[in-house]
């Protein structure tokens, strides 16, 4: 290696030394998500009749390439119905485990029930907290299974730790209410 190598290194290195780094304080800076950010799944509902899209139709089972969804379909009572259709999800989890968060369930939902959101603090120590149902994932449940565990503990509101870029969420998302 010669003395002009070592010297252009040296000014990249110099360049970038008085650069604003790229990093955030986290958690006590939010981090700023980018508008195609994928995370927790969200199960939306119907706006006004408050009915659950999903249908139960597994399609987003059969897409996911890591077969980290279940879905059990029940026939849907007229007298009190889930969803719109005649049948509902009677059973949806999704294993965080094996999810890889490609966006495939989100793509084969014919109703747009399926709606990958923008939260992503999921970290725990129990693999048991890790299979979401269907509770877990329906829009107004604000943050992951650990989060409002810990927020249960300390007396607190969920705290996520990001915030939109442009502070618009997604248009499938516009009943969810983030901070």
């Amino acid at each position: 290696m010669g003395v002009l190598e070592i010297a252009k290194g040296m000014g990249v290195t110099l360049g970038k030394l008085f650069q604003k780094p790229v990093t955030v304080s986290y958690p006590e800076q939010r981090a700023t998500l980018q508008p195609r950010f994928r995370g927790r799944h969200i199960l939306t509902r119907h706006p006004g009749t408050n009915l659950e899209k999903c249908i139960g139709c597994s399609l987003c089972a059969a897409a996911c390439p890591a077969y980290a969804i279940y879905v059990e379909a029940a026939e849907n009572d007229p007298a009190a119905p889930v969803s719109p259709g005649e049948r509902y999800a009677k059973v949806y989890e999704i294993n965080m485990l094996r999810c890889i968060f490609c966006g495939m369930c989100e793509e084969a939902c014919p109703t747009g029930a399926v709606v990958l959101g923008n939260e992503f603090e999921m970290a725990d120590y129990r693999s048991r907290d890790f299979v979401y149902a269907k509770e877990d994932m329906l829009v107004g449940v604000t943050g992951s299974i650990p989060q409002r565990r810990e927020a249960t503990r300390l007396g607190k509101p969920v705290r996520l730790g990001f915030q939109l870029d442009g502070g618009q969420p997604r248009a499938e998302l516009e009943g969810v209410k983030y901070p």
